[in-house]
């Protein structure tokens, strides 16, 4: 179990190389109100002073402190000199010639043996980032410190929990002081090292009260009660270290801190450590064994391989998960071009065939959201235009007054003894013209979704696509292109289509009723003599003849000339003979009428597929090719778009890591773990 927390170690080491919070490592978080000796417990684990002092709020950015157990200095040359010594895994920095030393994470490859510039560098660093005043931020400073004196730790000292800003600090210095806080305690597989000073009361800890919210149990709380030597005299913290005011699960550790006047007389810490369990023995004899730095460390220690032991097994198989994940993303993103043209042909192939496929149904990504390529032109050729034309009234928009007029018109100066065909042929090509309109906005609607697949190919489809955005947008210009070219000729040829049926009315088409047949039918209807003697028929109107038009000899769409200067009647009845003569051109026009609505519902998706559907479906790869597969044009269509080549970079990199860490995980035996 000794090698868990150095494994922890490169773990962290192996993350921070691609700046990776996806992984939440074991680790002891230090929370604590600002100047409640905080500093001071981790120098006394450390042994050594190293971190800066000063009133206010000092620690202003996350310090992540690793501390590794080395050999001493003496066994460490024998090892360097061959002397039988096996070299462990700790012993990191072989040609260090010190006892105990420091290294930055932003320094590379330098040492630091002085511990007073490991505390400037510290401050320098610091300042770089929050400024030279009292700013905090988010961005940590790691630290690893080697030493024979230190048990294997890893603890992240945060900044003191503030009320009041000062200097440039923000008016909300607090709440961003808390959130840091929050976003350290909140990874479960953290330890809260909760300090509180012995001369405050427990129950208004802040630093308890934070650690409550992301640990409610207790499970990962361990609380050390700091400056026992500072209460009032004739108090002590012995209820408070025995868990009977604040009962905390992990345990409750007293310690004692150097004074500022220690600090001021550089007093040791070797010699501090001595007058700390002096102070234990005389105040707290019961609890001296359980209590002071040197427990502490121990305990953190212990605390922090059984922790790591429990997450581990969950930690590897998050490490696995994420490189299963990491590695289909990265495949996602293809490989760097190297043969231009074979990656372009590829691509304009690929696409091509997804966009055939999409009309034809049998796309690899099928949509169920809503209906896309080939399933909603089939929707716009038999629901909505065939509905259409069925909502299509044959006899819309003509009125009996209409046939009567083109009836009058249609004999010239001479009453008519029988209705003429010319009239007929007049108001059946009136109505027929109706269904130009939806025709041409069926194949508007057609070429509209041709243009929807395009965008569907490139977002579903083709993925390797989005990687050169100069070749999807040439793609879709020449998809585009070709479609717009073919709009107007199958525009023409559905015009052409009504024009056909305009062209020549067919009388003597084999589902036209015959017009005898018609007149004979209607004279059927013919019922007795009305009492005025003109003929009655069941259909009987009386006509409401507008202004415009009321009266059928006038000379135009004026108003009526009355040559008697009499009254004209606003209506009348009709007769006998105008009513059968509009009922038999009203029968012949819808028999003929839905002829040929019949006949257009059936021929302009045909035409509509031919000139268009089928006619891109066949020629898109040969004017993708045509149009893009140019030695001029490769390099510059296959340039990768910026996002793509960063995605790719840090994908691998983090990939990379992932397998780091599933070989650093897998360097532990199982038996290791009990």
């Amino acid at each position: 179990m000794e090698t868990l927390i150095p494994t922890i170690n490169r773990l962290q080491e192996v993350f921070l190389t691609v700046g990776a919070e996806i992984i939440h490592l074991p680790q002891i978080v230090v929370v604590g109100s600002q100047s409640s000796g905080k500093s001071s417990v981790l120098e006394s684990l450390v042994g050594r002073d190293f971190l800066p002092r000063g009133s206010g709020i000092v620690t202003r950015r996350p310090l992540v402190l690793q501390l590794v157990n080395v050999a001493p200095l003496e066994e460490r040359l024998k090892t360097e000199n061959g002397n039988g010594v096996k070299q462990t895994a700790q012993n990191s920095y072989p040609g260090v010639k010190a006892e105990e030393w420091g290294t930055f994470l932003h320094c590379k490859n330098q040492v630091f043996t002085d511990f007073g510039e490991i505390r400037h560098e510290i401050e320098a660093e610091t300042e770089r980032s929050s400024g030279n005043n009292k700013g905090i931020t988010a961005e940590p400073i790691h630290l690893k410190i080697f030493s024979p004196k230190v048990l294997n730790l890893t603890l992240v000292d945060l900044p003191g929990i503030t009320k009041v800003p000062v200097g440039d600090q923000p008016e909300d210095i607090e709440s961003q002081v808390q959130e840091m806080i929050l976003s350290f305690i909140s990874n479960p597989n953290s330890l809260i090292l909760s300090v509180s000073a012995a001369n405050s009361d427990l129950a208004t800890s802040d630093a308890l009260k934070l650690a409550r919210e992301v640990d409610p149990d207790g499970r990962r709380t361990l609380l050390v009660v700091s400056k026992l030597d500072l209460m009032d005299a004739g108090t002590d913290a012995l209820e408070v270290l025995l868990g009977r005011v604040i009962p905390i699960r992990l345990g409750i550790i007293g310690v004692v801190n150097r004074s500022q006047h220690d600090i001021n007389t550089q007093k040791s810490l070797g010699d501090s450590m001595k007058d700390e369990q002096a102070f234990l023995q005389r105040h707290y004899p019961s609890l001296a064994s359980r209590a002071g730095s040197r427990y502490l460390a121990k305990t953190l220690s212990r605390l922090l391989m059984h922790h790591i032991r429990d997450c581990l097994p969950d930690l590897k198989t998050r490490v696995t998960v994420l490189s299963a994940q990491y590695q289909s993303r990265l495949n996602s993103y293809g490989q760097p071009v190297e043969d231009h043209s074979a990656t372009l042909l590829q691509i304009v192939t690929k696409f091509a065939s997804d966009y055939c496929n999409t009309i034809e149904g049998t796309a690899r990504y099928i949509q169920t959201s809503e209906l896309c390529g080939g399933a909603r032109i089939c929707y716009i050729f038999h629901e909505t235009f065939g509905r259409t034309l069925q909502s299509i009234d044959p006899l819309g928009g003509l009125t009996e007054l209409d046939i009567l007029t083109a009836i009058r018109n249609a004999t010239g100066p001479r009453p008519a003894l029988f209705v003429p065909e010319v009239s007929f042929e007049l108001l059946v090509k009136r109505q027929i013209k109706r269904l130009e309109e939806p025709s041409l906005r069926c194949v508007e609607l057609v070429h509209e979704e041709l243009q929807r697949i395009i965008q569907h190919c490139s977002s579903f489809s083709t993925q390797e696509l989005l990687r050169f955005p100069k070749l999807h947008d040439s793609i879709v210009e020449v998809v585009t292109g070709l479609l717009r070219k073919r709009l107007p000729i199958a525009n023409e040829m559905v015009h052409n289509l009504v024009a056909i049926e305009l062209a020549y009315i067919n009388t003597k088409h084999p589902d036209f009723t015959d017009a005898a047949q018609v007149s004979a039918s209607v004279n059927s209807q013919q019922q007795g003599d009305g009492p005025d003697g003109s003929k009655r028929w069941k259909n009987d109107k009386v006509v409401e003849e507008k202004a415009p038009a009321a009266g059928f000899g006038s000379p135009s769409k004026g108003q009526p000339i009355n040559l008697l200067d009499t009254a004209v009647p606003v209506s009348r009845k009709l007769s006998s003979k105008e009513q059968k003569d509009c009922e038999v051109i009203q029968r012949l026009i819808k028999s003929y009428f839905l002829i040929v609505r019949k006949s257009i519902q059936d021929s302009v998706p045909k035409t509509v597929m031919h000139f268009l559907v089928n006619f891109v479906k066949e020629h898109l790869q040969s004017e993708l090719v045509g149009q893009l597969y140019r030695q001029t044009l490769l390099k510059d269509l296959l340039i990768e778009s910026q996002d793509t080549a960063q995605q790719r970079t840090e994908v691998a990199q983090m990939l990379q890591a992932l397998k780091k860490a599933n070989n650093v995980i897998s360097e532990i035996r199982e038996t290791h773990l009990w």
